[in-house]
């Protein structure tokens, strides 16, 4: 297919279909290790289309989550160690720090034949940092979904599918590319564009850090903050800022692209936009520049590795996270959310 001028294969439904991949992966049992951000959504879509799998949770509330899901202790719900030990494709869905941390107990389990699945790059990718080196005699791919796992199981339910990238870092096999195409029609993905871990784990870091989360938090917040130092009331200064990106223009360049949403704006609008994104573009690029070399340089996986190795990290992010939820931004959102119509009491 034709993206911008520049043509690619993707994979869909069409041509792998779901009955193809349950024959691939029919004498496999899919161990899903963590059952965190990406684990309930992939192990559930996989149950849910026919496929065989069993989990691997440490107990805690998530073990009970999993339980509450419709996993059953000592039929499909194990200790990660009895998962892996059962599964012959072991899915790393733990968090990266996890991951690491589990890395001695994963690697014995790893037999000849047996298939290392990842839904990111990073911990094959800066496997100098990571230690997680896998054994020579095992398939080692990656389908990773453009969004998150509860986005996954949503759209899933929906009948709807999730984009994916896939990857095959280590064919043992010979058979690992079509084990990664089914198990991304497994998972439900919507389509499935071709990576490699090295440009999955780098563009992914890149956009965490960039317009998906860092960036976009850090324009929000600059533009609100002049609205209100301009004397602009918080209601005025995030409806201007926020509230009508979500609402209302988000979802017209998300439908038919950015011109679309332009074309739909007032004239007022238009020229204003098109006079001053040349001027956020030259002022940002070199900014993501900088956050590309951080992040190719492994400077960034540095930084997540040392914060999260910390035993203090959860509690440290927990007053991150409410530094943020405290901003005047983000209360005058929880007020703006109430006013949705929808959300208003009938």
């Amino acid at each position: 297919m034709n993206f911008g001028g520049v043509t690619e294969t993707v994979v869909t439904s069409k041509e792998f279909s779901l009955e193809k991949a349950r024959e691939v992966l029919k004498n496999e049992t899919i161990a899903v290790i963590g059952y965190g951000v990406q684990g309930p959504g992939q192990a559930c879509n996989l149950r849910d289309n026919g496929f065989n799998v069993i989990v691997g949770q440490r107990p805690g509330k998530t073990y009970d989550k999993a339980v509450a899901d419709g996993w059953v202790p000592g039929e499909t719900l194990f200790s990660i160690e009895e998962a892996a030990e059962k599964g012959t494709i072991l899915c790393m869905l733990l968090s990266d720090a996890g991951q690491i941390q589990q890395w001695p107990t994963i690697k014995q389990y790893l037999k000849p034949g047996k298939t290392l699945y990842y839904s990111h790059g990073f911990a094959i990718n800066w496997s100098d940092r990571t230690g997680v080196v896998p054994p020579k005699d095992v398939d080692v791919i990656m389908v990773a979904p453009k969004g998150s796992g509860t986005s996954l199981r949503t759209m899933f339910c929906e009948g709807r599918g999730l984009n994916c990238s896939y990857a095959v870092y280590q064919d043992a096999t010979g058979k690992a590319k079509e084990k990664t195409l089914a198990f991304g029609i497994g998972i439900g993905a919507g389509y499935m564009f071709e990576t490699t871990f090295e440009r999955e784990a780098t563009s992914d870091l890149t956009g965490e850090r960039g317009s998906l989360m860092g960036a976009i938090q850090g324009l929000l917040l600059a533009q609100y903050e002049v609205l209100r130092e301009h004397g602009h009331s918080p209601s005025e200064a995030f409806n201007e800022t926020v509230e009508e990106l979500t609402q209302s223009l988000g979802p017209l360049f998300g439908a038919k692209g950015m011109d679309w949403m332009y074309a739909n704006c007032s004239t007022t609008a238009q020229r204003g936009a098109l006079d001053w994104a040349p001027r956020f573009h030259d002022a940002i690029k070199p900014v993501m520049e900088w956050l590309y070399y951080s992040v190719q340089t492994g400077n960034e996986a540095q930084i997540t590795i040392d914060a999260n190795s910390k035993p203090d990290y959860r509690a440290g992010l927990e007053k991150e996270l409410e530094a943020m939820r405290n901003q005047e931004m983000w209360r005058a959102g929880e007020t703006v959310r109430k006013l949705r119509p929808e959300n208003q009491d009938v």
